[in-house]
């Protein structure tokens, strides 16, 4: 899996945008960004007809992560939801497919036909999304060490993944994947604490909070953007290298949670 991709949040919303929503996805392409993260939840399925728009002709080499609703979480629904997610971006797999957070149907009926998806060759992996530890404990054991990603609401200001989540999901290789890494409304970019570090590497805001997570173990970040020039700006995070001195700083202004605190979700 790549470490860095696209979140395609809030896309697909409008029909008469889904031209410039298509082009940002292709110039993120030409500037070697390979995983795609969407939903059917985004625009109603909108910014997946987007992500279909624009790849055509460029699938291969492609990492596709969506995820489906928890009302769709039955055996007979995730078959029926994968179906529909890969006629709206008109390709026949997609690489990681996710419950988008934790529902009423049994995990043993999800679970089944996430391996019967798998078995027929419609996706490649599957995982969870907003899964806290007790919501991971539930998911049947065989599949727990099988899970191919639990994306997660994870940033400097919000690191209540850090409390049991990620020691669960780092002893059994499970990634995390995560979602507003500048923080809802990009709070991070005026945070005077992330700019001193940024002075340091002649970087952004925005380049030192993703390198942050990028150095965090078997971390994805997938921050979203309408805007190359930004999409560019945040993917040289990647080539960032955050020293002792630099962790230590942002971490004695964004420290740790040091007691039980449940995972967030926006």
């Amino acid at each position: 899996m790549p470490v860095f991709g696209l979140g395609t949040w809030r896309m697909g919303e409008h029909p008469e945008q889904f031209g410039r929503d298509a082009d940002v996805i292709r110039a993120a392409l030409d500037l070697g960004i390979t995983l795609l993260d969407t939903a059917e939840m985004y625009g109603e399925g909108g910014a997946e007809e987007v992500i279909g728009q624009a790849i055509q002709g460029r699938r291969d080499g492609l990492y596709l992560v969506s995820k489906f609703y928890p009302h769709n979480a039955s055996r007979s629904g995730v078959i029926e939801a994968c179906e529909n997610s890969l006629r709206r971006m008109n390709c026949d797999i997609i690489d990681l497919y996710m419950l988008h957070w934790p529902g009423s149907f049994p995990l043993e009926q999800t679970f089944e036909a996430l391996h019967e998806l798998q078995d027929s060759g419609k996706i490649r992996d599957f995982g969870v999304s907003n899964f806290n530890l007790g919501d991971l404990e539930s998911i049947p054991p065989a599949d727990q060490q099988h899970l191919g990603c639990n994306q997660v609401f994870y940033n400097l200001i919000h690191r209540e993944v850090e409390w049991e989540v990620s020691d669960w999901c780092q002893q059994r290789g499970v990634p995390l994947m995560a979602y507003s890494p500048l923080d809802q409304g990009g709070s991070l970019l005026q945070s005077s604490a992330v700019a001193d570090v940024a002075a340091r590497h002649d970087a952004t805001n925005a380049q030192i909070a993703l390198a942050w997570l990028l150095h965090q173990p078997n971390t994805v970040v997938i921050p979203k953007s309408v805007r190359p020039e930004r999409i560019k700006e945040n993917l040289a995070a990647v080539d960032i290298e955050l020293n002792e001195q630099d962790l230590a700083d942002l971490n004695n202004v964004y420290p740790a949670p040091e007691q039980p605190i449940r995972l967030g979700m926006r």
